[in-house]
């Protein structure tokens, strides 16, 4: 299953549409990047957008968006109902399908470093991906707001952003982005009008309230129903499913002398979250996913999409286009590798002889899957790196300004196109360990094909080096080309290290 992230920022202008249009337009222009909604609210002045796609498209469209919306939002003339400190005020990303969370930090730092260095813009990581406890709460980053933060951050500390300059963008203002889960609006009917039971069991269920831990509720009259609503948002339904918030509800509604009549959804809400329910209330045993129709369907027309997609990718190389190139084959190789450690994993579990490596096998799998799924991404963020990179060295470059502005952003973008395959040799080294594991404990018989997989993994590790190492040359920061030299020298020599001991093992074996 292709990786899909969903992001929606939220922009401080909610009076003109074609201002919107535009930013929306420019997002658009990085190719799979998909617009699911957008709204706009003139009394808040802002508009939340929400795009979906897989992560290199995403980061890229939402950057282009981010900029553009610099250019056409003063946050100096800026008035609005909605708490605000930026003209993209807030940039959450949630992971929807074949990304961990962890995966969507990762890009929201990417994106947040690339947001601070390229368009001095100052960036604060909240939530998930926050850097501080006391900025995980959203309402923490924004105290005060854009006038706020403009008189404190050059001079409390405690303002200092996670990324770009400790400096207010008197123009575009200051960007927070972070990670968090898809967010549940859940409704719950009364039957009764009173709205004062449907406050007392909002405050019965909701965290702040010494209830559940992930839902936030408030108690409203539905005056066209003749009823009263406990609204909620459910921001873990993993950890606070639906069910159990339903269940409480029913508990305290008996309590009060009335009971649910009907519930409802609001917009767009996870497959799982539903199944969950349908999972608790019907008793099901030993349930998988797997056993849904649609999701069995939409499995299969992703592998025949991979198989198709391989071919497409080797057009794409042989071609005359420098991008994808020698970085993106090294992510598909150790993409490839993880996908051999996989297979020596499944061919070994549920075998008796094997029984007492299972637990290991199976980490083994799970881990395997989260770097091919990652290094996938890599494939396509390689190529977006070089891309920036080429886009930076055709600034304009007539006077000074422009000659220091096109210098800095072709330092930022090179910076970036060595940090992608870095971290690719780093993941095709994780990838080379566990080769070695399954070489070691896995099913003889496919000990070879582990084996190829370590060496797949060990050139991966070293034609990425190679594009760090080439991108290092011209670069003015002696300190970041020493840091990258060692890094990537580090790596080397353990991917060496371990093929060694992988050889050996499989030579020892067939």
């Amino acid at each position: 299953m292709p990786a899909i992230v969903e992001c929606v920022p939220n922009f401080s202008e909610g009076r003109r549409p074609e201002i919107i249009e535009q930013i929306i337009g420019a997002a658009l222009t990085s190719d799979g990047l998909v617009l699911l909604d957008h709204e706009m609210d003139a009394d808040h002045n802002r508009a939340v957008v929400t795009f979906v796609g897989e992560p290199a498209a995403i980061s890229e469209g939402v950057f282009r968006a981010i900029a553009r919306a610099a250019e056409l939002i003063d946050m100096a003339t800026h008035t609005g109902e909605h708490p605000r400190m930026g003209a993209t005020d807030v940039v959450p990303f949630i992971p929807i399908s074949g990304i961990s969370e962890a995966e969507c930090i990762a890009l929201a730092k990417e994106l947040g470093k690339r947001v601070g260095e390229e368009l001095q813009i100052p960036v604060y990581l909240y939530e998930a991906a926050a850097s501080r406890p006391d900025r995980e709460n959203l309402a923490d980053v924004r105290r005060g707001q854009y006038e706020g933060l403009r008189d404190e951050i050059e001079t409390n500390p405690d303002r200092k952003p996670d990324f770009g300059p400790a400096k207010m963008n008197l123009k575009a203002g200051a960007t927070a982005v972070g990670v968090r889960f898809p967010l549940v609006a859940f409704n719950a009917y009364l039957n009764t009008p009173r709205v004062s039971i449907a406050k007392k069991i909002a405050g019965a269920i909701r965290f702040g309230g010494g209830g559940l831990r992930y839902v936030k509720a408030m108690g409203f009259e539905i005056k066209d129903r003749n009823q009263a609503q406990v609204s909620m948002n459910l921001v873990n339904y993993t950890k606070t499913p639906i069910f159990r918030v339903f269940e409480m509800i029913k508990s305290e509604a008996e309590r009060w002398g009335t009971h649910v009549s009907s519930t409802e959804i609001v917009g767009l809400t996870p497959q799982k979250a539903l199944i969950d329910c349908a999972e608790h209330y019907l008793k099901l045993e030993n349930f998988s996913i797997a056993q849904v129709l649609e999701e069995k369907l939409a499995q299969s027309l992703a592998r025949q999409a991979t198989k198709s997609g391989l071919t497409g990718f080797a057009d794409e190389v042989a071609s005359n286009s420098p991008a994808p190139g020698g970085g993106s084959v090294a992510a598909a190789s150790a993409m490839l590798a993880a996908s051999l450690v996989a297979m020596v994993g499944r061919l070994t579990i549920g075998k008796k002889k094997y029984v007492e490596v299972q637990e290991k096998m199976e980490s083994s799998i799970g881990r395997a899957e989260e770097l091919r799924t990652a290094l996938n991404r890599k494939i396509q963020e390689d190529a977006a790196a070089f891309n920036a990179v080429m886009a930076a060295r055709k600034k304009p470059k007539d006077t000074d300004e422009e000659q220091q502005a096109r210098s800095s952003a072709i330092a930022a973008a090179t910076k970036n196109a060595c940090r992608v395959p870095l971290e690719v040799a780093g993941m095709a080294l994780e990838v080379l360990l566990l080769a070695r594991q399954v070489i070691e404990f896995g099913n003889v018989n496919s000990v070879t094909d582990g084996g190829v997989g370590a060496r797949m993994a060990q050139t991966a590790v070293y034609s990425a080096g190679w594009n760090v190492k080439i991108n290092l040359v011209g670069l003015e920061d002696e300190q970041f080309v020493a840091e990258m030299k060692q890094k990537i020298g580090e790596l080397e020599a353990h991917a060496d290290s371990v093929l060694k001991e992988c050889v050996e093992m499989v030579d020892a074996k067939i």
